[in-house]
C-alpha cells in the first residue's frame, strides 16, 4: 500500500521536444501498447546490507513479449535514479507519455519483444509501487494491535493508525536490489537471464549482477556508468540530500505523518542533479541567455530561460517522487563499490608495479641538476601515489570479476561528465585484464549523461547487435562439438 499516487516516473529525456515519449498509444506500431503492472507479494524476511530486515515486501514489475518454452530468452531492465517498473508502453489509451526506455523496449526496436520478454522491476525504497519509505509500515500495524489495552484506550485516532514508514525504512545498497532481483527471477522461474541491462544506476545493477549471480546472465549491457562513484559525484548527492534535510516542511522524514511535503527541498535537488545530466554546450544551444521576457527585470524571479526549464523540472519531479525515497536512492549510489567484497590482497602487484615506476623515475631524478631535484621528487611522490591508486583500483576491479561468467557490453558517451568515458573504460580495462568477453563503445552525443535516454542510432544499433549476436561460449562449443564430430568420423573411417 502506497500512501502516496504511484505516478509515472519522471526519468525520460530532459529535451522536451524530445518526441519519443510523447506519442498516443494507437497511432504507435512500434510500441508494446497497453501495459498493465504485477505485484509480487514476498512473505519471506529480507536481511540488508545494512543488518535491517524487512518483514515482507512487494516488487511491483512490467512485463513485455513472451517468455519462451525454455525461458532462455528473458531480458531484465534495471531501472536509473528516478525511474520505475514502467520502461515501455502506456497504461492507458488516453496515456500520452510512454515508459522511460520506450524507445529502447518494444517490437523491432533495439530490444526487440518479437524476439525477448522483458521484465522491468521497480526497486524496494522507491516510490512507485515496490515497498519504500511511503508504503505502511507492518510494525506499526502489529504494535496497535498487540499494545492496544486499557492503559491506552485513549491514544489518538491519528496515532493508532497504521503508519508509513517513512525515514524509518532501511537504508538500501545496490546489492540489495540485486538479492531482491534474484528472489523475482526465482518466482518467475528464470533460472538465466539471457541479458541484464540498464543504464547510469541501473547500469551498476548489471554490473553487481555479474559479479554476485555470475551464473545467472549471459550477457550485461552497462550504459553510462561507472565502477564507483568519485568524490565529485558523492558531493552532488550530499549536496541535492541537503537542499532536502533543510527544509523546515521535512519534519525529520515524517512530512506525511505531519501532512507537509519538502517540496521546495526536492526542486532543488532535482535542479543541481539535472545540471549535472546535461552539458554546457547543450544547455548554451537549447537556452544560451535568452531572457524570457526579453529584458532584464531586476529582481530575483525567473528572468533566464534556462532558469524556467530548471524550476520547471524541479517542480514536475517534486510532484512525482518522493523525498525520503531521493535520500535512499543517492545513498545508494554512493555505497555502490563491487570490489567492497573483494579486499586488495591483490594490490601487491600494484604496488610493485607502482614501485617500478618511482624507481625508474628516481634514476631520472639522480641525474638531473640539484637545483632540479625538489622538484622533480615532489613529482616522483604524485605521480607514484596516483599510479598506485590507479593499480589498486584495477587490481580490485580484476579480483571481482575473476569469477564472472557473462559477456559485456559497455557504453559510454563522449558528452557524459557525470559518469565519464574514463569511468567506463576503467571496467573493460579489468575486464580484459581478467580475460573476459566485452565490446566496448564510445557514442558521440552532444546530450550529456541523459544520452542513455535517447535514440542514437549507433547506440541502438549496438545494443541490438549484442543481444542478437551467438553467445560466444556457445559459438565455441558448437565449433568444439563440430571439431569433436569431424574427429570420430575420421576415426571410424580409419577403422573401416
Amino acid at each position: 500500500m502506497n500512501a502516496r499516487p504511484n505516478n509515472t516516473s519522471d526519468q525520460s529525456p530532459t529535451d522536451t521536444l524530445h518526441s519519443a515519449s510523447l506519442v498516443n498509444p494507437m497511432d504507435s506500431v512500434s510500441s508494446v501498447g497497453i501495459v498493465t503492472p504485477q505485484i509480487f507479494h514476498f512473505a519471506e524476511p529480507l536481511t540488508l546490507e545494512c543488518n535491517r530486515t524487512l518483514p515482507s515486501f512487494d516488487l511491483i514489475i512490467e512485463t513485455y513479449g513472451t517468455l519462451n518454452s525454455d525461458k532462455s530468452n528473458a531480458v531484465l531492465i534495471c531501472h536509473a535514479l528516478s525511474g520505475s517498473h514502467h520502461a515501455a508502453g502506456f497504461h492507458s489509451a488516453d496515456d500520452k507519455k510512454a515508459g522511460w526506455w520506450d524507445n529502447m523496449i518494444g517490437p523491432n526496436k533495439a530490444i526487440d519483444t518479437n524476439r525477448f520478454y522483458v521484465v522491468c522491476v521497480n526497486n524496494i525504497g522507491s516510490c512507485f509501487g515496490s515497498t519504500g519509505p511511503t508504503t505502511i509500515n507492518p510494525d506499526s500495524i502489529d504494535s496497535d494491535q498487540n499494545h492496544l489495552d486499557k492503559n491506552n484506550l485513549n491514544k489518538s485516532n491519528q496515532s493508532s493508525e497504521p503508519q508509513v514508514y517513512g525515514p524509518d525504512f532501511p537504508l538500501v545498497t545496490i546489492k540489495d536490489w540485486v538479492k531482491t532481483q534474484a528472489m523475482l527471477s526465482d518466482r518467475l522461474g528464470i533460472d538465466v537471464w539471457h541479458a541484464i541491462v540498464g543504464g547510469s544506476m541501473g547500469g551498476m545493477q548489471a554490473l553487481q549482477w555479474s559479479v554476485d549471480y555470475p551464473n545467472r546472465l549471459k550477457r550485461c549491457v552497462v550504459i553510462a556508468s561507472t565502477p564507483k562513484l568519485s568524490a565529485q559525484n558523492i558531493a552532488f548527492n550530499e549536496v541535492a540530500r541537503q537542499s532536502i534535510l533543510s527544509d523546515p516542511d521535512f519534519k525529520e522524514g515524517r512530512y506525511l505523518q505531519a501532512g507537509t511535503y519538502p517540496r521546495r527541498g526536492l526542486i532543488l535537488a532535482r535542479m543541481v542533479g539535472h545540471i549535472t545530466y546535461l552539458t554546457d554546450d547543450a544547455m548554451k544551444a537549447k537556452f544560451g541567455r535568452d531572457l524570457k521576457s526579453g529584458k532584464f527585470m531586476y529582481g530575483y524571479d525567473v528572468e533566464f530561460q534556462v532558469e524556467s526549464y530548471l524550476r520547471y523540472q524541479g517542480e514536475r519531479f517534486s510532484e512525482n517522487f518522493d523525498a525520503n525515497t531521493y535520500l535512499l536512492m543517492t545513498k545508494a549510489l554512493d555505497y555502490f563499490d563491487p570490489t567492497r567484497d573483494y579486499p586488495s590482497a591483490v594490490a601487491t602487484n600494484a604496488i610493485e608495479s607502482a614501485a617500478q615506476l618511482k624507481d625508474s623515475i628516481a634514476t631520472s631524478v639522480e641525474s638531473s641538476k640539484k637545483n632540479m631535484q625538489h622538484a622533480l621528487e615532489d613529482t616522483v611522490a604524485t605521480i607514484d601515489e596516483s599510479e598506485q591508486n590507479r593499480q589498486q583500483e584495477l587490481s580490485a576491479l580484476k579480483a571481482a570479476f575473476a569469477h564472472t561468467q557473462c559477456q559485456y557490453l559497455v557504453v559510454s558517451f563522449t558528452t557524459d561528465w557525470r559518469f565519464a568515458p574514463e569511468r567506463s573504460q576503467e571496467i573493460v580495462d579489468a575486464l580484459m585484464a581478467t580475460g573476459k568477453p566485452v565490446n566496448y563503445i564510445n557514442v558521440d552525443a552532444p546530450h550529456g549523461h541523459d544520452s542513455f535516454l535517447f535514440d542514437i542510432p549507433r547506440y541502438m544499433g549496438a545494443v541490438r547487435g549484442f543481444l542478437t549476436a551467438p553467445f560466444i561460449t556457445d559459438s565455441k562449443s558448437r565449433q568444439s562439438a563440430k571439431s569433436t564430430n569431424q574427429n570420430s568420423q575420421q576415426k571410424a573411417g580409419a577403422r573401416s
